[in-house]
């Protein structure tokens, strides 16, 4: 059986892959990839040794921040990030769940005053798993949230 390449490799970019399968247009939308001028390729339920299924996506020219990095870890713990160089890996990095997360999520609590004043919201990780408990930095109110929801609102 010979092994087949379904996507065109890069030359400099990033490929963030063992995206859980149905998150790379969530992930696309958090990056905000879809309003830039960067080339890019999205695999979307590609089959995989390790989870079944997984997402996949490729972006030509663009290098992600650390930060970005830890916004990935909240949506797709797990998924791995490679940094292309002259069509080599130069740097493989796991995304894991940051400690805090700003500016990703809306406090479910009505009363915070992230709903009434321009702050940017601030959540320090409680507990991480199956869901990730959240606790707000501002009304310190607490909160589980699935980690492959995509219920990202900011």
């Amino acid at each position: 059986m010979s092994k087949t390449l379904s996507v065109t490799a890069i030359k400099h970019g990033c490929v963030i892959d063992h995206i859980p399968a149905g998150q790379a247009i969530a992930m696309l939308s958090l990056l905000g990839i879809a309003r830039s001028n960067f080339q890019v390729t999205v695999g979307i339920n590609l089959p995989s040794h390790r989870s079944g299924l997984k997402d996949l996506i490729k972006i030509e020219g663009r290098d992600l921040s650390e930060n970005e990095i830890n916004e990935i870890g909240v949506l797709a713990p797990g998924a791995t990030i490679n940094s292309i160089k002259n069509s080599e890996v130069v740097k493989k990095v796991v995304a894991t769940i940051p400690k805090t997360i700003s500016g990703l999520l809306d406090c479910p609590n009505s009363n915070c005053i992230t709903h009434r004043e321009s702050i940017k919201s601030h959540f320090h990780v409680e507990a991480a798993g199956p869901k990730v408990e959240l606790k707000c930095h501002y009304c310190e109110s607490s909160f589980l949230k699935p980690l492959q929801a995509a219920l990202l609102t900011k």
